[in-house]
Parts: structure tokens; sequence; C-alpha cells
């Protein structure tokens, strides 16, 4: 058996889930461990999550017993000494043999896996770009709870799918705190975002932008001119989920080093869509032209100074 842990925002929750669809379509038996959304684990988490999987209309999965999860993360005496050993011969082990653990990018063994305890966010396109349409059927948004903005969301829809339409995503806040800036910040720069920009502007003129972000105050001055751009603030809470809705009807996307707009893109069946994310995701994860290519097929890369690599 393999246990697949669900932890994070929604954008993590929604990549770890994709790595149990892949596993369930190469036949393995795998199931979702969903414990660290217990109340006795996030009352001590800075940022309290809560598990969000279930707002999709057709995600379904199978959840490991307390039993099946003890049975890879308490070690057996034996287990216990042999990690210690390896580890006074100098050779890295987690502490528990029984549980895999995302150290990089991509972990291609991941898919050779049998009874283990699977942790980390995978938020890389190859371990699950093959099955994306099986993703897009599972991730069936909802309405918005409230009539009235729906209505607007679906306006909006009907818009997007017929002017030159382009979603940015732009994650501030969290990520200008430290230490948050040391790993994530100056990657999604404004050189970066007015660069995008410039590409779809180049190709066409007339492109209206969809500005998303949670902070409003600097979108409105940032971004003031309502006929090449439009702010959308009207989506909170659990309804956040409504902007991936309408990021995914967008003609182009521009993503932040964010996995909430790399489902945004990601979920946009629109046979002409562009998209474009940062050439890196964290300043402290070492990346090579080839190597993001074959990670990131069809996707443009861009680095911080706002060039395509």
């Amino acid at each position: 058996m393999l246990i697949v842990r669900i932890a994070g925002g929604l954008g993590n929750q929604m990549q770890q889930y994709a790595v149990y669809c892949k596993l369930k379509n190469m036949g393995k038996d795998v199931k979702l461990d969903l414990s660290w959304f217990d109340a006795s684990t996030q009352k001590n988490m800075l940022a309290p999550r809560e598990f969000e999987l279930g707002l999709f209309k057709n995600v379904t999965f199978e959840e490991c017993t307390q039993a099946e999860r003890d049975a890879f993360l308490k070690r057996t005496v034996l287990q216990k000494a042999v990690g210690t050993g390896l580890r006074k011969l100098g050779i890295w082990q987690h502490e528990n043999p029984n549980i895999f653990v995302e150290t990089k990018m991509y972990h291609d063994e991941l898919f050779s896996l049998d009874d283990k305890y699977i942790t980390g966010y995978f938020a890389c396109q190859k371990y699950y770009g093959d099955i994306m349409d099986e993703l897009i059927d599972k991730y069936e948004f909802p309405a918005h709870s409230d009539e009235m903005l729906h209505t607007r969301n679906m306006a909006l829809v009907d818009k997007m799918e017929n002017e030159n339409s382009v979603s940015v995503h732009i994650r501030r806040g969290d990520y200008l705190d430290p230490p948050n800036f040391t790993i994530l910040g100056n990657i999604a720069t404004e050189e970066y975002y007015d660069s995008a920009m410039n590409y779809f502007r180049v190709k066409e003129p007339n492109t209206h932008f969809y500005i998303f972000t949670s902070d409003h105050e600097y979108a409105r001055e940032k971004f003031s001119d309502p006929s090449v751009y439009t702010i959308v603030d009207w989506n909170t809470g659990k309804n956040s989920v409504q902007d991936l809705m309408l990021m995914s009807h967008c003609k182009g996307n521009i993503c932040a080093n964010s996995t909430f707009s790399f489902w945004g893109a990601r979920l946009n069946k629109r046979a002409d869509k562009t998209v474009i994310r940062t050439y890196k995701m964290r300043n402290n994860q070492p990346v090579q032209p080839d190597i993001m290519h074959d990670y990131w097929k069809g996707w443009i890369l861009m680095d911080e100074k706002g060039s395509i690599i």
C-alpha cells in the first residue's frame, strides 16, 4: 500500500491529489492521509488550513485508517537501530525508512514505490501532466455561494472567452515577510510581470488583463486603467476557488511562483492558451533550462529580469 499525505493550501492539496490519481491509474493500492487537518495539528499552525479538495464536485478518494497510517509512521526497534547505524556511517536516510520525502523538484522513482508513506508538495508538471484531462474533469468547480456573485463571475467568463483575455496572478502578502521573502521573493518581480504582459501586448495590442491578488490596494494603484485591467476582488474565503475558475477561461495565463496560479493555468481547457510562469519556484532550488523545459513542457519560462529562458 501507498499513502499520500495531504497538507498545505488548496494548490498544494490539488498537486498531492494529482499524484494520488496518477498512482491509482498505474494500478497502485493508494490512499490519502488527511490527519494534517486535524484540530490538534492545526492549532499549532501559524496559518491554519482546511481540507478543501471537497470543494470540487468530482473529487473521490479512499482515506487511510489510523492503523494503516501508524503501520508506516511507527518504527520498529530494528529500523531505529539500522537508521542510527547508517547515519553514523555518513549515509543520509530519513529517520523512518517507511517514509518517502520529496527533496527535489522531480523524483522519477516515485512511481516505482511500494509500501511507502509519501509526503511532499509535487509542484512539478511532469508528475501528472499526462493525466491533466482527467484532473480537469475531477476538479469541476462549484457555483459561488452568493448567487449575485455567481452571476457576476459567469458574465466575466463570457467576456473572457470572447476577447484577448490574460490572467495575472500576483502573490504578495506572506511572500513579502521574512523568512518567506528569502526563499520566495524577487522571483515574480515587477520586471517579470511587465515583460510577461508586454509579451501578450505585442501579439495582441488589445489584450485585457485580469488581475488576481490578495493585495487589492497594490493592484488598484498599479493597474488603475479599467480599459486595460480588471481587478477581480470579490471571490474571498472558500469562494477563492472561483478565481481559479476564472483564470481557466482566459486565453493566456501569467503565473506567480505559486501553486494556486499554476492550477489556474493547468485547468485552462483552451486549445489556444499561452502560459507564462517564473523560471524559478524558489531561490534555494537550483534550475537548469533544459531540465525546466522538460519538467514544464509547453510553458513559457521567464526569469526575474523579464527574459524568456
